[in-house]
This record gives C-alpha cells, structure tokens and sequence, in this order.
C-alpha cells in the first residue's frame, strides 16, 4: 500500500524566488497524490515569492461552471491561501486542463499565462510552457489539439450541459488511454526541431516544460532545458517533484521525498 514520504526532507530554503511543478492530474480518485501537493502549498509554495503551475495539474477540466464540485473547492482553497499569503501564482494550461478560465483563475487569486511565456526572474530569462505543443511527431495528437483549441469549438462544447461535457471527457481520456497503448513512445516526446526553434525565437538559454512526465536535463547547444515530472503518490512506487530557482540563480530539483 502506499505511504507518503515525510514532508520534512523536502523543505525548500528561504531564499528560493520561484517554484515550478506540473502534471499532477489531480482527481478524487488520487487521494494521496492530493494530499502531498496540498503539502507541498502548505510547506514549500508559502516559502517562495512565485508559484508557475504548468499544466495539467486536474486530470481534466470541463469548464469554470464546475466551481462548487467539493474537490474543486478543496483544491481552490488551497491555492488561494498561497496567493493571499502574498505568493504570485501563474497558470499554463496543459493538455487536460486548457479550459481553465479566468473565474476559476480569480478564485485562486492566480494569473493565467499565455503560452510560451518568458519569465523574468533573477536576471535570468527562462522559457516556460506545458510542452504538448512541440510533440509534432504525434501528428494524431496534434490534429485533436488543434480542434480542441479552437474558440469555437470551446464555445461549442462549453454551451453544452455539465454532465454532456464530463461524459465526452470521459470516453476522450479512455480513447487517448487506448491511442497511446499503439504509439512509438518516440513520437509522444517533444520534436528536438520545435524546442531550438523555440530557444531561437525567445532568445533564451533555458526552458520549463512537463507535458512527457520523463523527467530529465537536457542541453542544447549550452542551452539547458528542464523537464518536470509527473506526480502519482498513490502508485506504489511514488513519483513528483518540482523545480526551485534559489535566490543565486541556481536550479534545484527536488522529487517529492526530497532527493535531487
């Protein structure tokens, strides 16, 4: 059965000026998974100056209508009590939660980022983004993405009936579920094209992304980009972790038992 890991060896010093972490995929069905990112709030978040969250932190999202489910109000509390402690919270939509608005924004007293977005921080520039956008190689992946980022069919789908909505979400995360069982793993990582395009671009020496849960530094051409890790405390090998920029400008990466 698993057991969370104590939160006392992953405390973050007090210098730490930014915090980073996605996937999560929070749902009632993650208990544990939910208890330790509420920790993580309470313990590390409360300790830094600015909190980014870069996608898919809900397993799914179907719209802002859904503010009084209890779990919603659950996680809503806990991220607004982070914002009025006087921590900057920012948002980047993932490929499950890109239906966020601005009335769920506000009630976690969070900005909502476009995407990418280059964050000023410490004299350094750092390029942050969820990461799905750049698994061109998925070319099944990307033909979905494009129509569910559409206005209108958000306009569409959002006018029908919450039930209607959960219930599609639910048969599209069982057929992704089914899709990725018969892709290369190869494909669904970002294109190595897209990711120099984007240090070119926005003139940047590092990027932050989730999106692959393959967690790892890689460096390109001296360029260093971070890829955040998943989060499953309720598997029974426990997994997460975020990312801290220390006050020097060094980069910390921390798992959820507090090992680099």
């Amino acid at each position: 059965m698993s057991t969370l890991p104590p939160r006392r060896s992953a405390k973050v010093p007090p210098e730490t000026l930014a915090l980073f972490v996605s996937d999560l995929h929070l749902s009632p069905d993650l208990p544990l998974t939910t208890e330790m990112f509420f920790g993580f709030l309470r313990d590390q978040a409360m300790m830094t100056k600015a909190l980014y969250l870069l996608g898919d932190i809900f397993e799914y999202w179907a719209g802002d209508d859904d503010l009084d489910d209890s779990f919603h109000r659950d996680v809503i509390r806990a991220l607004r009590s982070v914002s009025d402690h006087g921590v900057s919270v920012y948002w980047i939509a993932g490929n499950r939660d890109f239906l966020v608005g601005e009335a769920f924004a506000n009630a976690c007293g969070m900005r909502v980022l476009n995407e990418p977005h280059v964050a000023e921080i410490a004299g350094r520039r750092i390029l942050l983004l969820h990461g799905d956008a750049q698994c061109t190689d998925d070319t099944d992946y990307m033909a979905f993405r494009s129509q569910v980022r559409d206005a209108e069919w958000q306009r569409a789908f959002l006018a029908r009936s919450l039930a209607e909505r959960k219930a599609i979400i639910s048969r599209m995360r069982e057929g992704s579920r089914q899709a990725q069982r018969n892709k290369p793993i190869a494909i669904m990582d970002v294109n190595a094209r897209e990711i120099e395009y984007l240090f070119d671009a926005y003139a940047v020496t590092m990027m932050i992304h989730g999106h692959t849960h393959r967690p790892q530094v890689h460096e390109h051409n001296g360029r260093v980009r971070h890829v955040l890790p998943d989060w499953d405390c309720d598997a029974d090998v426990v997994r997460g972790g975020w990312i801290a920029l220390e006050g020097g400008g060094e980069f910390l990466r921390v798992n959820v038992a507090g090992r680099d």
